[in-house]
């Protein structure tokens, strides 16, 4: 095993909530933002294929075993959408502008889905773990989070389409979930713990 992960990733929602799961680990979390490691472009339609390639990519700039995720929401009434290009549904955000990206964001999914009476949805998160930039055995874990897409923003916690989302069991938003809950039964939380049961019997053999 290991004692230092760098964390491929530039969200600080997502960075806090991969913290606060691998927490209980011995392992030293580094985000790739202290080593300055660019931000690794994401050309691929599925979320395996970005995740491999920015993990890949951080663990090339650092030297060290490199955690990434993908995740997005998928739209079951617009064929999936936004899917991987969730954290830039809008496109671009202009620095002009007057709302943050992920406003942004939603502002165009509610707009898309005005007039649907079908608005269930997931979240899908892949979470890819190499050991070196070359390793020909990334660990692969993924989840899922089933919900539905409501008419206008609830809660004032999370980020994305947190605000946005409906969980099915609780009937609480994302934004209105504790971290502890959100981490626990979210597709993010369900994929780390995958992920650990795959480090742990790695750390056995």
């Amino acid at each position: 095993m290991f004692n230092k992960l760098v964390i491929a990733t530039g969200n600080k929602g997502k960075l806090r909530e991969i913290q606060h799961i691998l927490s209980p680990l011995q392992i030293e979390i580094i985000p790739q933002s202290a080593l300055n490691v660019p931000e690794c472009e994401e050309p691929f339609c599925t979320f395996i294929e970005n995740a491999l390639a920015k993990a890949r990519h951080a663990s090339k700039h650092t030297g060290l075993p490199a955690l990434a995720d993908d995740s997005g929401l998928c739209v079951d009434a617009l064929q999936g959408a936004p899917g991987v290009l969730s954290a830039r549904y809008a496109g671009k955000n202009s620095p002009n502008s007057l709302l943050t990206q992920d406003e942004r964001n939603n502002d165009k999914l509610l707009l898309e889905m005005n007039n649907l009476s079908e608005r269930h949805a997931h979240f899908y998160c892949v979470m890819v773990l190499v050991r070196h930039e070359n390793d020909p055995e990334p660990i692969i874990a993924e989840g899922s989070w089933q919900g539905i897409i409501l008419r206008e923003y609830r809660g004032t916690d999370g980020f994305g389409y947190d605000p946005l989302f409906l969980d099915a069991k609780t009937e609480k938003t994302v934004a209105e979930l504790p971290l502890e809950i959100k981490s626990r039964i979210s597709h993010r939380g369900h994929a780390m713990a995958k992920l650990l049961q795959k480090l742990e019997r790695l750390s056995h053999e």
